[in-house]
């Protein structure tokens, strides 16, 4: 999705990196990169699990370099083993965003009260946003929405200096000071319907304290000529920051939207964690020059969610189809009667529904064969289950986990794929099943339904690819 840089502008690409705020302590490091690649969750070139994404397509730019900033909750225990970086990754930084810092670590400012009911005004500015300020208004929707993008980025930009451990909003004084206390008490008596004060304060300081260890990443990060977040929510308010901090592009792709919940209860305070990730990804949607989606329903999603229309577009997941459509004269004159599920075996691909609809399906078809072809090494204890699972069914003679498999080796002999997903962007293995020739049932989530059916009446008059089925229906 890097291809999307070369439709920034010339200039920004070609213009010299500019000199940072903040000097870089370590001589050694570079003055800069051309791409900051701003990430969520784990490292794209650790060992276990599928390689990631970033990992790939920052091989297949040897040219360009990069910088990669992680972010994670905490940090894992453990350590996971990571292969050698590329030599064009110049800088690599990991960030555990809901650590505890020792208090005496906080510089101690005094607190500004009109800071915060500037923060105040711009939280209720997108509140309003978030629950369509104009609908009340249809014939001005589009004037008041490019309005509201324009205040936001207005206060955004107002605001991003003030966060600052020298600013007036600091992180010590959000936890510290009488002024964030009486706005936290004010908005507390407006808003909360159902829980307590001390789960909402706690709610509130977890889901804001990150923004103080972003804007000091901000600070520090060497330039980039353009940025890249890999998401919305944190990743993405980060490259807000960078975006008006250097001036420089932001490029937001989004592989798939998910809800950002962070293990709250449900209730109020889910919901405040959900409409605060909303706001973020506004925040981001504002500030970016370019919004990518993997696929047409989440461009979609994004356009409901805030994007500007008009920044928005589409790049699917690529796949080398000169390699792929020789597997289809390897395939025997008689279909294989083997069903396939290629992916790791974790609860989001749903494996255990997989299992059960083989029970169904040897009823019928007392030769058949599932194979679960996937690593079992990122969850353990979910793999033993289906295991289990295989055998409590009596398909011990059925079902095989025949471990990750290379594609080429694998779909000339299977029959048909088989994907029970909760959840899915854009999958990779329907692509290459339908490049092989190989037809796929699915569940109804991501781009899968777009897969089967196609878009539009052009794609719909070839026929179906396949089936949709709703999520767990064995």
């Amino acid at each position: 999705m890097i291809a999307t840089t070369q439709n920034m502008p010339d200039a920004a690409l070609a213009a010299p990196i500019p000199a940072s705020r903040d000097a870089c302590r370590d001589a050694s490091r570079p003055a800069g990169v051309d791409v900051a690649l701003l990430l969520e969750g784990g490292h794209p070139f650790a060992r276990t699990g599928a390689p990631g994404w970033a990992a790939r397509m920052i091989r297949a730019f040897p040219q360009t370099t990069f910088a990669i900033v992680l972010l994670a909750d905490r940090p894992l225990d453990s350590g996971e083993g990571v292969d050698a970086l590329p030599g064009n990754v110049l800088d690599l930084q990991t960030h555990f965003l809901h650590d505890e810092d020792p208090a005496d670590a906080m510089p101690r400012l005094r607190a500004d009260e009109q800071a915060f009911a500037e923060a105040a005004r711009w939280h209720d500015l997108l509140r309003l946003r978030g629950h369509g300020g104009n609908a009340g208004n249809p014939g001005n929707a589009s004037h008041g929405q490019a309005g509201g993008h324009a205040q936001g980025g207005a206060a955004m930009r107002a605001l991003i200096d003030e966060l600052g451990d020298d600013g007036r909003l600091s992180e010590h004084a959000f936890l510290h000071s009488r002024a964030a206390w009486d706005t936290i008490v004010e908005q507390y008596r407006r808003y909360c319907t159902d829980v307590s004060f001390s789960d909402y304060i706690g709610t509130v300081r977890a889901i804001h304290r990150p923004l103080w260890r972003l804007a000091r990443i901000a600070a520090t990060l060497m330039p980039a000529r353009v940025y890249h977040a890999a998401s919305t929510g944190y990743a993405g308010f980060l490259g807000t920051m960078l975006r008006y901090r250097h001036d420089r592009p932001l490029l937001v792709s989004q592989h798939a939207i998910q809800t950002r919940q962070h293990g709250i209860d449900p209730g109020y305070c889910r919901d405040l964690s959900l409409r605060f990730f909303a706001s973020l990804g506004r925040v981001c949607y504002d500030a970016a020059d370019e919004i990518v989606a993997l696929y047409e329903g989440n461009r979609r999603r994004q356009v409901q969610d805030g994007a500007p229309a008009s920044r928005t577009r589409t790049i699917p997941t690529g796949i080398d189809l000169p390699a792929l459509a020789p597997l289809r004269a390897l395939r025997p004159a008689q279909v294989p009667q083997v069903l396939c599920l290629a992916g790791e075996v974790v609860p989001r691909k749903d494996v255990k529904t997989f299992i059960r609809a083989m029970l169904t399906v040897v009823r019928h078809c007392p030769d058949a064969q599932g194979w679960i072809a996937g690593p079992e090494d990122e969850d353990p204890e979910y793999a033993r289950e289906c295991r289990a699972l295989v055998r409590s069914l009596g398909l011990a003679g059925h079902v095989r986990f025949v471990g990750a498999r290379p594609i080429d080796e694998l779909l000339p002999q299977v029959g048909m794929l088989v994907l029970s997903s909760i959840s899915e962007a854009l999958p990779l293995p329907v692509l290459q099943a339908f490049a092989a020739g190989v037809p796929c049932v699915v569940t109804d989530v991501g781009a899968c339904r777009e897969l089967i059916d196609g878009v539009g009446d052009e794609d719909m008059a070839l026929g179906a690819a396949g089936a949709v089925v709703r999520i767990g229906d064995a």
